[in-house]
């Protein structure tokens, strides 16, 4: 049975198009390896949308956040700190995990 990973449903367009090819989480979801394939599902009602698979997985802090990054999220990148600051408020260390949709 295949672990899970949640989006929140602002995100699924983008993530079923390709646009988006990173999450940056918290500490708590540091744990899937490369290679791992998710199910998705969106957040708020917990809907399942895709599956993706794990490509990497690095520690990045908040203000290593950088343009690259914020391409990869589909986002500028003050908007891609505003979100993390909003999501994780008062937390700097993150983790990047690269996926690609299945």
């Amino acid at each position: 049975m295949s672990r899970e990973i949640t989006f929140f449903s602002r995100f699924e367009q983008d993530i079923l198009a390709g646009r988006k090819t990173i999450t940056i989480r918290d500490a708590s979801e540091s744990h899937f390896q490369p290679g791992e394939v998710l199910r998705v599902s969106r957040n708020e009602d917990n809907v399942f949308f895709c599956q993706i698979e794990v490509l990497s997985v690095t520690p990045v802090r908040l203000d290593g956040l950088t343009e690259q990054h914020a391409r990869q999220e589909n986002m500028s990148l003050g908007e891609l700190k505003q979100v993390i600051k909003e999501i994780y408020p008062g937390l700097d260390e993150l983790f990047v995990i690269t996926f690609a949709k299945r």
